[in-house]
Parts: structure tokens; C-alpha cells; sequence
């Protein structure tokens, strides 16, 4: 038989609204008093009704968190900072990931307003946001996550790309390569597009070439795939430089020209990735890249989603950390 609250008032020899007040706000309840109501719910096995706690309060205690790509770690780590933050404020996160498909992304929205979470940290597929606004619009709070925000619709938290693109071409210019190429896709994507436009920018200004080649995922298989077709070029044919969009694409160009042998990173060409993902470090060759703060920019979020702009109208709504560049042996041997 479920035991319930009065069961629990019973035993411990108070009213319903003192359980009722140790369940949800224990500072109003004198100490020994909370002491005697949790060993009467240890006893009895007494498990709160959370769902039906949630109807009447309109909000659960979870935050709903929409990623594009779940097997990318650099979005494992983003979720990591997240949770934790959200612990320490008591809830939890629900992950979902989009798969870079707008249809997915909706089918999460849709059932994470079901569940009436208490906010939403999304890292939107595309540039139309119209279904983000209308949960804004029925009291959902949304934040954005790895995506600056293009008004002030809603708070965001995200690495300045256009300037990672930069730092990432401008270290390929400064050791000397001339033909570089941008590996990524698809440009839909804000995170790509701006990481182009920075590398664009910055070999223009250096009168060097940037060939685009694109991908249509920022997966390991792709990178592989572009890395077997720069393979069957001719050697002058060659970019001697490639900078990609992220890290998985870059790990799966260095395998193809580790395993076919044919092509010397960084001797023949010079590889930068993006994110710095565990593995990078760890890669057969060590990669050079952009590095962004994962999990901080996961905890960040949370805070920009509880951020109560009544009380705290100082803080800002849109947060944009720096990338930095961590060089390996991927473009620079050790000597």
C-alpha cells in the first residue's frame, strides 16, 4: 500500500502542512522537528508524488538541455558542466540530442514543454528560431548555448568563433603554409559559418588561399571521407594546410593519412581542429586546436537561466568567452 503524506503526519505527531513544509521548505520547520518527520518517512518508506507536486506548481524541477550532437564529447562535457550546476540548485537535466535535424530538435522542445521543465538550453540547428520564441512566449525560459545571439531575445552563452577561425588560420599562415583549406559543414550551422568567416577574413588579408571543402555532419566518418579524397589528389594539388570545423573531422583527416601513409601531417600538411576534445590530445599524432570552455560555458547557461532579471538586472544576458589556440604536433614537431 503507497504510503502517503498523513500517514507520515501520524506517525510523527504533526500536521499535514508541517510534512508538507520539511518536503519543500524545511528552514520554516524547527530542527528536531524535521529530524522526527524524515525518520518517520525513513520508516515508512514514505516517496513523494514529484508529478503531481510539479502539476501544482506548473514547473518540474528538471531543465530540458537539446544538443546537436551527443557523441561529440565536446557537447559530453557541455552537458557535464551543465548537470553540475544544476545540482548545486537542486534539479536536474534531461539531455536530448538533435542529431543537426530540425525535425528532431522540435520533437524535444515539444515534449520537454509536456513535461513542463523549468527552462530550456538549446543549441539550435538552424537560424530560425520561431519555435524557441513561442516557448519563450508561453513562460518557458530559454537560453542559448555555443550560439551567440542575433538580438536580445535570449540570453546566450558561446565562444567568439569568428575569432577562433582567425587564430586558427592565422597560426597556419605564421608557420608558413599558403594553401589552406576550411574542412566542415554544413554552413547552416552558426558555429561553422562563423568559424569560416574568420579564416576567410584572415587569409584575404594575407593574400593566401582558402579552398572550402565541405561535410555534410561534423563526424569522424566525414573527416575520413575528405581525408581519402585530399589523398587521391596529386601532391601539388594539395592544400599544405587544413583547418577543420571540428575536432572529430580533423581526427578522422589525420587517420586516413596515418593509415594510407601517404601524406605526413604536419610535414606535407599542417592540420588544426576544433575544440579540444579529450582525444585530441591523445591522437596519434597530437592535434593543434581551438580550444573552447565546455563545461563552462554548460554551467554558465544555467546561470543565465536562473538568472532572476528583477533581482539581478546587472548581469549580462549574453556571455562570449575567448577561444585559445593550443598547439601540438599536428603543425609543429617538437625538436
Amino acid at each position: 500500500m503507497q504510503v502517503s503524506v498523513r500517514d507520515v503526519a501520524n506517525d510523527a505527531g504533526v500536521s499535514v502542512g508541517t510534512v508538507s513544509n520539511v518536503l519543500n521548505h524545511p528552514a520554516k520547520v524547527a530542527a528536531a522537528t524535521v529530524e522526527r518527520v524524515q525518520q518517520s518517512i525513513e520508516k515508512l518508506g514514505f516517496v513523494r508524488n514529484d508529478a503531481a507536486r510539479q502539476l501544482r506548481a506548473g514547473r518540474s524541477r528538471t531543465i530540458g538541455l537539446v544538443v546537436l550532437d551527443s557523441r561529440n564529447p565536446f557537447f559530453t562535457e557541455l552537458a557535464r558542466g551543465a548537470e553540475e550546476r544544476a545540482i548545486e540548485n537542486g534539479l536536474s537535466v534531461l539531455l536530448a540530442n538533435s542529431d543537426e535535424k530540425q525535425a528532431r530538435e522540435n520533437t524535444h522542445l515539444a515534449l520537454f514543454e509536456e513535461q513542463r521543465v523549468t527552462g530550456l538550453l538549446v543549441t539550435p540547428v538552424g537560424s530560425d528560431l520561431k519555435r524557441l520564441h513561442a516557448l519563450r512566449d508561453r513562460g518557458i525560459p530559454v537560453v542559448l548555448m555555443d550560439r551567440q545571439s542575433d538580438d536580445d531575445a535570449f540570453p546566450s552563452v558561446a565562444v567568439d568563433d569568428v575569432e577562433g577561425g582567425r587564430i586558427a588560420a592565422q597560426h597556419l599562415l605564421d608557420i608558413g603554409r599558403r594553401q589552406l583549406a576550411f574542412v566542415g559543414g554544413p554552413v547552416t550551422l552558426r558555429q561553422v559559418a562563423d568559424r569560416l568567416e574568420g579564416a576567410q577574413n584572415t587569409t584575404l588579408e594575407a593574400k593566401a588561399a582558402l579552398e572550402f571543402i565541405g561535410t555534410s555532419a561534423l563526424t569522424v566518418d566525414e573527416g575520413r571521407r575528405v581525408g581519402l579524397q585530399i589523398i587521391d589528389r596529386s601532391p601539388e594539388h594539395r592544400p599544405d594546410a587544413i583547418f577543420a570545423a571540428n575536432d572529430l573531422i580533423a581526427l578522422g583527416i589525420l587517420q586516413s593519412f596515418v593509415m594510407e601513409g601517404s601524406v605526413r601531417i604536419p610535414e606535407d600538411i599542417a592540420l588544426v581542429g576544433y575544440d579540444d576534445i579529450d582525444f585530441s590530445a591523445a591522437a596519434a599524432i597530437p592535434l593543434t586546436s581551438v580550444r573552447q570552455p565546455a563545461a563552462l560555458i554548460g554551467a554558465t547557461a544555467v546561470d543565465l537561466l536562473l538568472q532572476d532579471p528583477e533581482e539581478d538586472d546587472t548581469s549580462p544576458n549574453h556571455v562570449i568567452y575567448q577561444p585559445e589556440l593550443v598547439v601540438r604536433a599536428s603543425t609543429v614537431r617538437e625538436r
